[in-house]
């Protein structure tokens, strides 16, 4: 089951985002990369960042398994953006990110836009890439955040 993500979520996603750092992304990024990024994604953070975004959560069998967001691109009505998407370590591969990625792209944000950007983590950007993202302007290096900045134009 999919549904927007509600203020009584907030805790428990920041706690699947954490884990979810800790145990799947660390193979790509030091532990005081992961540690700062866990710093930051509080359930605070998550509850101010939806007054701006669209989130949405996923549950399988009342358990909370995955979650993703879509907000303008810096106030863009032409351009979106797709944040924090999560699936916990023992759910991942079942199709669950996919339906995420659905989601986000029957949301209001995507449907408006022209064009669709994700800061991708190393851990991510090949699944992101079957999905239709690629490369922005052809730059396949990550950055200064050590992300990979993907797009999609519709």
């Amino acid at each position: 089951m999919i549904r927007r993500f509600e203020e009584c979520d907030a805790q428990e996603v920041s706690d699947l985002i954490a884990r979810t750092l800790r145990e799947t992304n660390i193979n790509d990024y030091s532990v005081k990369y992961i540690e700062n990024d866990v710093k930051i994604l509080t359930a605070e953070y998550l509850l101010e960042r939806s007054k701006c975004t669209h989130s949405y959560v996923v549950y399988e069998d009342n358990k909370l398994v995955g979650c993703g967001s879509i907000g303008p691109y810096w106030g863009s009505k032409e351009e979106s953006s797709l944040f924090t998407i999560f699936v916990l370590p023992e759910y991942q591969g079942r199709g669950i990110g996919r339906k995420i990625i659905e989601t986000l792209e029957q949301d209001e944000y995507f449907l408006r836009s022209r064009r669709i950007e994700i800061p991708a983590s190393i851990t991510a950007v090949e699944f992101y890439r079957k999905l239709g993202y690629d490369y922005k302007n052809g730059i396949n290096k990550v950055d200064d955040e050590l992300l990979y900045r993907l797009e999609k134009f519709k």
